[in-house]
């Protein structure tokens, strides 16, 4: 029974205690919230630092960081720059009055200056560090003056000069950290001499605390020290290392006995950032070890022990900084994991922000084309009827008005008027020079004005004809506008989906590749991986130039990837800069399964320069490869310009990602809308998937092709009229699965009809394909547009094209070299 209670209440303590660290965490973050706002947004921070730098000294008796800092506040954050004029008084009173005197008389005669000279000068940045070095090289000279008896004594003259230049480049420097004291900048990322101006600021401040000591420690030491701790955790050895050194020259300018601290700092920055990879230990291991060694000269008299209690007092303050506190900073400092992390998520917003944009443009283009799609069936079921109607009431309008049996005709006999009208409108309609006999009685017996009646239907059918034929060109651009506009939305969504595809990070698998490539003894300087999907591996590597001059990319290292990732990877492009003393960079790709080689053999008629055929080989970015023939109307310059033009638009709609049937619908309607002229050009298309060999042939047209597996002859045909001559048709599309070593064979109907004195056109090619010994695709093509020839006695009648094209294994030119690396399978583990 205990037994069982205390299992039912150990979850609730479990629960309970929970809870509690959550408060507590909620708790401590409140209060440094509130801490923060008071310390950034209130100012109080300023009261602080302006106390410390109010009593920094340089050279034992310099104080130019007073009147840099209040400028500095007046400038950027003048709601808060009484408290910086407090707290640099209250600093400098802990010196001396005198000194608390000449910051308060820099200070008034600065704002003094300031507002007498505000309508000569902007408020900008340029102008307030030359009235800050003015007003110290007056005041610092005017106090010099009194106090060594009413004369100038060269040496105060060139103190006074050196305070004022020192207090011209700290302006500049404090207005850059400035903004670092405030909850309403928010920075992305520091630039380098952002990082520079916080450095000195916070050296600076440090060195306020000269003289100050606790237990017998030096307070500055321990800050300082802590100060390096902090970077070099944060961001590494080189900014590590310099914040030792520029906060060990600081103290060694305010007191000459601090001068071995700069060895000591600067060496703590750099082990400490060296060993950052062992985190807050290695960042205090550095510093021991830094303690450790500068305290053996023993030079400055002081005891190893109480230089050792300083260090790990700082170490004591880097493990009590909270997480958060690093984290930010480190956000801030490029080259950081954190920063890195906050970049990556700013490019994966952005990406999103696009991805959507381009998804609401999709859906916009989505909603248009079924706008322009969508009718209204009522009106379409009352279309013909409402035509009828309109078409009587102009004829009625010129005959019956004024006749003096529109009483009997029209009211008395409405039916009977109506269907003998409707009847004479569907004769002449269909062309016919006058009526049949039968109607033309009836119309006599029944109208007492026939010939007036016909004549003004006849009139008024031109009228009909012309506007019914304007209706039909403004329902089928609205056919073709829909059609676009569905394939644009279409191309849009996938490109919104590709966007959303983030590239991985890849770091591990680019250091095993590179140590496996290395090992083999190639030099590699860097490598990129930006895919590794099966069937898409995308790297790139940089390599000297020596290594690539005679092929080891495609004789080596595109075979050793193939083993290491168990794909067929090829060398996709080389790009080599600098000579032979330069880099080269290459891309490997994965080689699609299978590759496609043409040829191709083509004829003028009566063996002239310009043929009306026009034939083209598209490699689409798909993993799809296409061949198309287009045969225009005729021969000469226009026939060659009609196929040119067809072939160039499928093209470019093609690369568009457009669905093929889209891309051959929008050609016809483009080309048949752009001409009145009866000018016309078939099309032949057929489309390769490179991964599986799936071939799908769209013919609009066009005569037959063939296919030649071994000995056996396919043949490829559809029934569609040449583009141009309908605006509304249907595309068959036809899909042949093909095999390793197969022969496509697509021609115009110059080769296909040109055989003479045959009947059997189909017999006779396939025969003449079968008999071919060869498999090269160029010989088949010339062989074959020579067998057409020959057949006419060496006369060309017509255009002919040809062009074969032929399917095989894309196998690799270099066998992989297999490597005792076991990436493959920490690959799929990851992936």
């Amino acid at each position: 029974m205990e037994k069982a209670e205390r299992s039912l209440t150990e979850p609730v303590n479990h629960v309970a205690l929970e809870e509690t660290k959550l408060e507590v965490f909620k708790g401590v973050k409140q209060v440094f919230g509130h801490l923060q706002v008071l310390l950034l947004e209130k100012g109080f921070i300023l009261l602080i630092i302006g106390f410390l730098l109010g009593r920094a000294l340089i050279l034992s008796h310099l104080t130019p960081f007073g009147l840099p800092f209040f400028a500095a506040a007046f400038m950027l954050r003048r709601d808060c720059a009484p408290l910086a004029l407090i707290g640099l008084l209250a600093g400098s009173l802990t010196l001396s009055i005198e000194q608390m005197s000449y910051s308060f008389f820099s200070i008034a005669v600065f704002l003094v200056v300031y507002r007498m000279l505000k309508n000569f000068h902007k408020e900008d940045a340029v102008s307030l560090p030359f009235f800050v070095f003015f007003t110290v090289l007056a005041v610092k000279t005017a106090f010099s003056y009194f106090q060594s008896g009413q004369q100038f004594a060269p040496y105060d003259v060139l103190m006074a000069a050196v305070e004022s230049s020192l207090a011209f480049v700290l302006t500049l420097i404090f207005m850059q950290s400035i903004p670092f004291l405030s909850l309403k900048k928010r920075i992305k990322a520091l630039k380098t001499e952002e990082i520079v101006s916080l450095i000195i600021m916070l050296a600076s401040i440090t060195s306020g605390t000269i003289g100050w000591t606790l237990y017998g420690l030096s307070i500055e030491h321990i800050f300082s020290r802590y100060l390096v701790l902090i970077f070099s955790f944060i961001s590494g050895a080189a900014v590590g290392s310099t914040v030792g050194v520029v906060t060990g020259l600081i103290f060694s300018l305010a007191s000459v006995s601090s001068f071995f601290q700069m060895s000591l700092l600067a060496f703590a920055g750099l082990l400490g950032g060296l060993l950052k990879e062992w985190r807050k230990a290695g960042a205090a291991g550095g510093l021991l070890i830094a303690t450790l060694l500068a305290g053996m000269y023993g030079e400055q008299g002081i005891p190893l022990m109480q230089t050792l209690y300083e260090s790990l007092a700082a170490v004591a303050l880097l493990f009590l900084t909270p997480k958060i506190v690093t984290d930010q900073l480190a956000k801030l400092i490029p080259g950081t994991a954190e920063h890195s992390n906050e970049q990556q998520q700013y490019l994966r917003k952005m990406r999103d922000v696009t991805a959507n944009r381009v998804e609401q443009f999709s859906e916009v283009f989505q909603a248009l084309s079924k706008s322009f799609s969508q009718y209204n069936i009522e009106a379409l079921d009352n279309y013909e009827e409402r035509e009828l109607d309109m078409f009587l009431s102009h004829v009625t309008e010129k005959t019956c008005q004024t006749c003096f049996k529109k009483e009997q005709c029209w009211t008395k006999n409405f039916h009977q008027t109506y269907h003998l009208m409707k009847d004479v409108l569907c004769e002449l309609d269909e062309g016919q020079a006058g009526l049949t006999q039968r109607l033309s009685r009836e119309l006599d017996a029944h109208c007492f004005r026939p010939g007036r009646v016909e004549e003004a239907i006849k009139q008024q059918l031109t009228y009909y004809q012309a506007n019914q034929k304007l209706k039909k060109q403004v329902h089928d651009s609205r056919k073709l506008v829909a059609e676009q506009l569905r394939g644009v939305s279409e191309v849009m969504s996938d490109f919104a989906e590709e966007i959303q595809r983030e590239r991985e990070n890849h770091y591990n698998q680019e250091e095993q590749i590179l140590e496996a490539i290395e090992a083999f003894g190639l030099e590699i300087e860097y490598v990129d991986i930006y895919s590794l999907q099966k069937s898409n591996v995308d790297i790139e590597i940089c390599l000297p130039f020596t290594y690539n001059s005679h092929g080891e990319c495609q004789k080596v290292i595109a075979p050793m990837l193939s083993d290491i990732l168990g794909d067929n990877v090829i060398v996709h492009k080389e790009e080599c800069e600098g000579g032979p003393a330069g880099v080269c960079h290459v891309v490997f790709r994965s080689a699609k399964a299978f590759a496609v080689t043409t040829g191709a053999a083509h004829a003028a008629k009566g063996g002239g320069l310009v043929s009306g055929d026009s034939y083209s080989t598209i490699e689409l970015g798909a993993g799809k490869y296409a061949v198309a023939i287009s045969d225009g109307m005729g021969n000469g310059e226009r026939a060659h310009y009609e196929s040119h033009e067809t072939l160039r638009l499928l093209q470019q709609i093609l690369k568009s990602g457009i669905e093929e049937k889209v891309a051959i619908k929008s050609v016809n309607s483009i080309l048949s809308l752009r001409t009145t002229d009866e000018i016309f050009s078939t099309l032949d298309l057929v489309i390769i998937d490179l991964q599986d060999a799936v071939a799908n042939f769209l013919k609009v047209g066009s005569t037959p092709s063939f296919i030649k597996r071994g000995n056996k002859i396919m043949k490829i045909e559809a029934s569609n009229l040449p583009i141009g001559i309908l605006q509304e048709f249907e595309v068959d599309v036809v899909s042949e699965q093909l095999k390793s070593g197969d022969l496509i064979i697509m021609m115009s109907d110059g080769i296909f009809e040109g055989p003479k004195n045959v009947e059997n056109k189909d017999l006779w090619m396939k025969r003449k394909i079968q008999e071919m010994e060869t498999d090269d695709p160029q010989m088949i093509a010339d062989l074959l547009i020579e067998e057409v020839i020959r057949t006419r006695s060496g006369e060309i009648e017509d255009d002919m094209t040809v062009v074969v094209a032929k399917v095989e294994h894309n196998l690799p030119k270099w066998t992989s070299i297999p490597m005792q690396f076991g990436f493959s399978k920490k690959k799929k583990k990851i992936s």
